[in-house]
């Protein structure tokens, strides 16, 4: 595996904020850069996590480890892995207030994979590189990442396939700890703004008894007496405790400094991605194969159900990883869930191969 390429894209047309924007970027090369059909697989983050979730090494004795994470774990295996941090993320421009939506997020996320493979096929990206040819190209996302990653491949028809990793296309859910009051989440119209939100459960919020999003002075306080709500969600019980301790910190805000797998910002449009059926109609319109990917214990209330969101692709794909909660790196068996990504990845390459 070669060094990592850390590079900025700009996507200020893309984005259209009215002020200059970019996307960072890291790619990872194998030793050997295949040039023809190689796959080139991009990867995007979940809210309050950076690009370094998928190249960051999990410190300790953790089966099927490589060095280099995630990534290091497919591009041992021949894949061009390209890790974005989204606008409003890590070391992407972060734009003031409410000017940032799923939709110029997405355009953004689309306008860095299309430069990104236009130096790829021209030999631009690195000196040395030759230009590689008949490229498949995947799109995973994590969480939030994976709402960016659907509402992209609807508008943009970016990728070959899609991997949405931790996400329900019909209604995501944080679960929180059996016997523990469910967190409250508010239900956003996605055609009204931030700045003045409609909120569609107003009457249900009213009489909730858990934790609402976005009540950081209650989320701190549930950390600091005992648990983070979200610990449950996020974590296998047999996560490092020392790894759980770190990431839950930067999630109640209390971590500093911050893990290197974790984003200082994270843009206020993610609440959109928790109403039900946010990104209904652009799940719908996606025609690329589709694995839905999940932990045993996730945001997803019924992967098997996942499938008919995706009602325009003739290959949808689920897999539920074995002890793996939310946050599916951080798991003993995240080698499990690599190696299902890797061949399904193989798979949507090897059709487009025979469809030609």
């Amino acid at each position: 595996m070669r060094p990592a390429i850390d590079i900025f894209i700009d996507v200020t047309v893309a984005a259209g904020l009215d002020i200059p924007a970019r996307t960072a970027v890291t790619i990872i090369l194998p030793d050997e850069v295949p040039t023809e059909r190689p796959v080139v697989c991009f990867a995007f983050p979940g809210g309050g996590y950076g690009r370094r979730y998928f190249t960051f090494d999990m410190p300790g004795d953790m089966p099927g480890d490589g060095a280099g994470g995630q990534a290091g774990f497919h591009v041992s295996r021949g894949w061009i892995f390209v890790a974005v941090d989204h606008l409003g993320f890590g070391e992407s421009t972060v734009p003031d207030g409410n000017a940032l939506d799923l939709d110029n997020i997405a355009a953004a996320n689309h306008a860095t994979v299309a430069e990104v493979m236009r130096r790829l096929e021209d030999g631009t990206l690195a000196p040395g590189l030759a230009p590689v040819r008949g490229a498949t190209t995947l799109g995973i996302g994590q969480s939030m990442g994976g709402c960016f990653t659907v509402v992209a491949q609807s508008q943009f028809g970016t990728f070959d396939g899609i991997g949405v990793l931790g996400y329900s296309a019909i209604h995501t859910i944080v679960p929180t700890r059996p016997g523990a009051p469910a967190v409250a989440w508010p239900w956003i119209a996605r055609r009204s703004s931030l700045d003045s939100p409609q909120v569609l459960n107003a009457a249900a919020l009213a009489v909730a008894g858990g934790i609402r999003l976005g009540d950081s002075a209650a989320l701190e306080a549930a950390a600091a007496g005992g648990e983070h709500p979200f610990r449950w969600a996020f974590h296998w019980d047999d996560a490092p405790a020392d790894i759980v301790a770190l990431d839950m910190a930067a999630t109640a805000g209390t971590g500093d400094p911050l893990p290197a797998w974790r984003s200082a910002t994270t843009p206020p449009c993610g609440v959109y991605m928790v109403a039900p059926g946010a990104v209904a109609q652009e799940a719908a319109a996606i025609t690329v194969p589709v694995l839905v990917a999940n932990g045993e214990r996730d945001v997803v209330p019924d992967p098997w159900a996942e499938p008919k969101a995706y009602r325009s692709s003739t290959d949808v794909t689920v897999y539920v990883c074995p002890r793996m909660a939310h946050m599916h790196n951080f798991a003993h068996t995240r080698a499990s869930l690599w190696t299902r990504l890797h061949g399904w990845g193989e798979g949507v390459a090897a059709m487009r191969r025979v469809e030609g």
